[in-house]
C-alpha cells in the first residue's frame, strides 16, 4: 500500500488577517504499486501533452482552469482512493493547535492516517516536505510513536520527501486543493473540481 499526502490551504489561525478559514489534508491511497506507477505515467504524459517543461511542477493554486480539469480527467481512470480531512479553523478552541503550527500540522497528519476505519494497514507513506531538519525529523519520530503499536502498524515506513521528484505528491496537491475549493462557496467553479474525483473519495472528515 502506498500513500501519498499533501495539504491545502495553510496552518495559520488569524483568519482574519489573511489565513486560509479551511485547512485540508488529502491522502490518495494506492493499494497496488503497479496502479501507482501508471497513474505517475500518465501525469508525466500530460505534461508532455501541455507542452510543459519535464521540471514544472502540478500544483493546484498555480493551474489554470483547463489544466485542473485535464489533470483531474487524467487521473480519474486509475484505481485509488482519497481519505481527507477538512478542518474549519475558526471552530478549534485549543491554545496549542492555535499557537504553534507544528503541533497542529503534526496532530491532523496524526489523526487522519490513524482514524482510517482500517483502510491504511503496513503502508509506506510519503509526505510533501516542510519544514526543518529538526521539524522534520521529530515529526517522523512522533508519527511513528503514535501511530505504530504491537497490534496494529499503521505505516510500513514514512518519508518526507519534496514534491518537484514525485509527480504523486503533485496529485495529492492537486486533490487537496480540489476538496479546499469545494469550501469556498463564494467561487464560481467552488465544486467543480471535487466533482470529478467525487468516486474516489472513501471518507472526508470535517473536524472540528
Amino acid at each position: 500500500m502506498l500513500v501519498f499526502i499533501d495539504d491545502s490551504g495553510d496552518s495559520g489561525f488569524k483568519v482574519d488577517e489573511g489565513s486560509t478559514r479551511y485547512f485540508v489534508i488529502a491522502l490518495v491511497i494506492f493499494k497496488d504499486e503497479l496502479e501507482a506507477e501508471k497513474t505517475a505515467i500518465a501525469i508525466k504524459e500530460l505534461r508532455r501533452e501541455l507542452n510543459f517543461p519535464d521540471d514544472v511542477e502540478f500544483k493546484f493554486h498555480k493551474s489554470s482552469p483547463e489544466v485542473k480539469e485535464k489533470f483531474l480527467n487524467s487521473i480519474n481512470k486509475f484505481d485509488f482512493s482519497i481519505r481527507c480531512l477538512s478542518v474549519d479553523k475558526t471552530l478549534i478552541k485549543s491554545e496549542e493547535l492555535r499557537n504553534n503550527k507544528n503541533s497542529f500540522y503534526s496532530y491532523a497528519i496524526k489523526m487522519v492516517l490513524q482514524y482510517s476505519n482500517r483502510e491504511i494497514i503496513d503502508a509506506k507513506v510519503k509526505i510533501d516536505g516542510s519544514g526543518d531538519r529538526i521539524f522534520r525529523r521529530n515529526f517522523l519520530t512522533y508519527l511513528r510513536q503514535q501511530l505504530n503499536s504491537s497490534n496494529r502498524k499503521v505505516m510500513k515506513n514514512c518519508k518526507i520527501v519534496d514534491s518537484k521528484g514525485s509527480v504523486l505528491i503533485q496529485m495529492a496537491d492537486m486533490v487537496a486543493g480540489s476538496i479546499r475549493r469545494s469550501y469556498e462557496g463564494d467561487k464560481k467553479d467552488s465544486t467543480k473540481y471535487k466533482d470529478i474525483i467525487k468516486k474516489h473519495i472513501s471518507n472526508e472528515w470535517k473536524f472540528k
